[in-house]
């Protein structure tokens, strides 16, 4: 055989031989990946959380339920895979996984803990009133479902406290808007804001300053008597508050013949 074919020929059974060892390998690697246990998968993937390798554990938990889809650990490791991705930052799938076991498990005793890990998902993701609050809304809507399907969990308790808090929120950007609004001289468009917080958010901390905004929108649209209307309710509920006392003045100087007991300061 010329020496250019016999090197051609080694060089081929040297890739054959490789081509068959990486066959090989994959295949091994590949069985002993298949071969395992829904009960070693799942613990693997525990482990994993418990390193605080969220991530991966988030993934490791859905390989449980790719590869055992109708095995009790595969509910189980939804509701890990939920957790995992949400301690992680992923918002979007631990909402996911969340809603995925609702939808196949409605009536399992965890589910109150999911529809939590979906409210808590919204609810993190919530921003500063500068931003839009459609996010703050879907988790304003995530609690309620929450408290309305299971009122009396420890899970409902925390969402009461959270949902007073987004609700203190979505009235902080109607004050934002409405505070935008009164400095442009829009003084209907900032009343309109100003009376979804008083309407809407009555129970948040910012009622008073949206009463007292009022007071300064109504009387620089010339309508005194609306303004008294708005310091009387201010006066009654929030008496010894700064902005009762910003009201109080205001309608001394331009409403003098007001009634006294509501225009008096406490």
């Amino acid at each position: 055989m010329p020496r250019l074919s016999r090197s051609l020929a080694a060089s081929l059974v040297v890739v054959a031989l490789l081509s068959g060892c990486a066959r090989g390998g994959k295949a091994k690697k590949d069985q002993r990946y298949m071969a395992q246990d829904v009960e070693t998968l799942y613990s693997a993937a525990r482990e994993t959380l418990d390193r605080r390798n969220y991530k991966l554990a988030a993934a490791q938990f859905d390989e449980v339920e790719r590869q055992h889809p109708y095995s009790v650990w595969a509910r189980r490791a939804q509701l890990m895979s939920s957790f995992s991705y949400y301690v992680s930052g992923q918002y979007a799938e631990a909402i996911g996984a969340a809603q995925r076991f609702l939808s196949l498990h409605p009536g399992s005793r965890e589910a109150p803990y999911a529809y939590y890990m979906v409210a808590l998902s919204y609810y993190n993701q919530i921003m500063g009133v500068q931003k839009d609050q459609k996010i703050t809304q879907q988790a304003l809507d995530a609690l309620g479902e929450l408290i309305r399907r299971y009122p009396n969990t420890d899970y409902a308790a925390d969402a009461r406290l959270k949902i007073d808090l987004a609700r203190d929120h979505l009235a902080g950007k109607e004050m934002e808007i409405g505070r935008f609004y009164q400095k442009q001289g829009l003084f209907l468009a900032a009343i309109i804001r100003f009376r979804t917080v008083v309407d809407r958010f009555e129970t948040t901390s910012h009622t008073p300053e949206a009463l007292e905004r009022l007071v300064e929108s109504y009387l620089a649209m010339g309508i005194p008597e609306e303004a008294v209307k708005a310091a009387a309710v201010l006066g009654s509920n929030y008496p010894g508050s700064k902005w009762y006392e910003r009201s109080y003045r205001l309608i001394q100087r331009h409403v003098p013949d007001a009634p006294k007991k509501t225009a008096s300061a406490s």
